[in-house]
């Protein structure tokens, strides 16, 4: 073989990594504006979370709010709807888990769980019906005082458990905190 020989199999060798590497820089060019369009636009990562001020809700009243296109109830409950909620046993619960977002999953249904602070005065869920997605009536409906979806019949406790009719779950409790003494964030 001689040196010539030799020479060209490493310029062959080159240009077939040149081409190749060039073929691999235009897919991507290809592929990357379809992959990106699949990534949430700005205005859906702007209602990933959202602050709601609470300052004006009294005890005993509920404010309805709109999050990620469904409704979010954020009760400020008494301190007669916490003692009812808290006086239930578990065991009369259908659901017993609570399906919380910033929460386990594995801890029970009990209000003290299902309550945004320690003396269960805020409670934030959402406002869906876990049977076909209509939202419940609130402000001490149902047979427990709670919420009532007329739909169907579902009954929701103080502590939005469902108590009775179709509805398998509790209404989930979102990802929420408290940012000073007035202000809620979601998300």
């Amino acid at each position: 073989m001689s040196h010539v020989d030799e020479h060209e199999g490493t310029r062959r060798d080159f240009l077939y990594y040149a081409t190749g590497g060039a073929g691999a820089v235009a897919a991507g060019a290809v592929v990357w504006p379809l992959v990106n369009q699949m990534n949430a636009s700005a205005d859906v990562k702007a209602l990933a979370s959202i602050r709601v001020n609470i300052a004006d809700v009294q005890a005993g009243t509920q404010l309805t709010v709109k999050w990620r296109g469904k409704p979010v109830f954020i009760r400020r409950r008494t301190q007669d709807e916490i003692d009812a909620a808290r006086a239930v046993p578990m065991a009369d619960l259908p659901d017993q888990i609570a399906r919380n977002d910033n929460r386990d999953a594995t801890l029970d249904a009990s209000d003290e769980n299902r309550a945004m602070d320690e003396n269960g005065e805020w409670l934030v869920m959402m406002g869906v019906c876990t049977h076909l997605g209509c939202v419940p009536l609130g402000d001490g409906a149902g047979d427990f005082g709670g919420w009532f979806c007329p739909c169907h019949g579902s009954h929701y406790d103080t502590s939005g458990r469902i108590r009775k009719g179709p509805a398998p779950e509790n209404l989930p409790v979102p990802t929420a905190a408290f940012e000073g003494d007035a202000e809620i964030i979601l998300g």
